[in-house]
């Protein structure tokens, strides 16, 4: 049975939740400030966080920031629920490596689509993961490492967040193949919704931050313009 960590300041959102997502199977922990939601996670591991970002003690954004620095925490599914709209906001918690962003007020049988699509990817994940045959994909300075969900370049390792080694991955073992930006949304995502494409751009933007020496002029990930993007394997 899946656990769940509900973090928000709202006891009644939590109760909502609880209510809500505990009639679908799932058992539910709800928290009510940033600090105890980090040692918990640390603890317990739950498969998956809906996580507010106003908070007292932790902010939602801070909390998701060392939830991603922690090896034991980084690849737990992070949906921030935040009555922050804005766009800028929205980036943000992409950018720190949230899976999903949801915007109050909400409606529960969306959140509950949306915790049931993410899980269903975290297992998909998971099988590829075990029955995968290959253990490292080399080209050149860069090593990535998908039992690891790790990347090094020039033998340093490389700090992603989990979605950008999944982008780094799919995209290195199709070498010359051209992705649509819809096509990694639902390859990555495992989009069940519409969502904004700008959320693969942010992506792919800090991804060439980490992985090129310079990302004005690419070495590994290519924009094909009003297309997509694909991986070049040279240097």
């Amino acid at each position: 049975m899946p656990l769940v960590l509900v973090v928000d300041d709202e006891t009644n959102i939590i109760e909502l939740l609880k209510f809500n997502l505990g009639k679908e199977g799932y058992r539910v922990v709800g928290l009510t400030n940033g600090r105890d939601a980090v040692n918990y996670a640390a603890e317990a591991r739950p498969d998956l966080v809906l996580l507010d970002i106003m908070l007292p003690q932790m902010d939602g954004y801070e909390v998701l920031r060392t939830l991603r620095a922690k090896p034991e925490t980084s690849a737990i599914p992070v949906i921030m629920l935040s009555a922050k709209g804005e766009l800028v906001d929205k980036i943000l918690g992409l950018e720190l490596g949230a899976d999903d962003y949801m915007t109050k007020p909400f409606s529960p049988r969306e959140v509950l689509a949306r915790v049931k699509a993410r899980l269903r990817r975290k297992a998909s994940l998971s099988k590829t993961q075990q029955g995968s045959k290959q253990s490292e994909i080399v080209f050149n300075r860069l090593i990535i490492r998908p039992e690891n969900y790790e990347a090094v370049m020039d033998g340093s390792k490389i700090d992603l967040t989990p979605k950008e080694f999944e982008l780094l991955h799919l995209l290195a073992l199709h070498p010359g193949r051209v992705f649509t930006r819809d096509i990694l949304l639902e390859r990555i995502w495992g989009c069940d919704y519409t969502r904004e494409t700008r959320t693969v751009d942010v992506h792919i933007r800090y991804l060439r931050q980490k992985l090129e020496r310079d990302p004005a002029v690419p070495a590994y990930i290519e924009t094909v313009r009003g297309v997509g993007y694909r991986f070049r394997a040279t240097s």
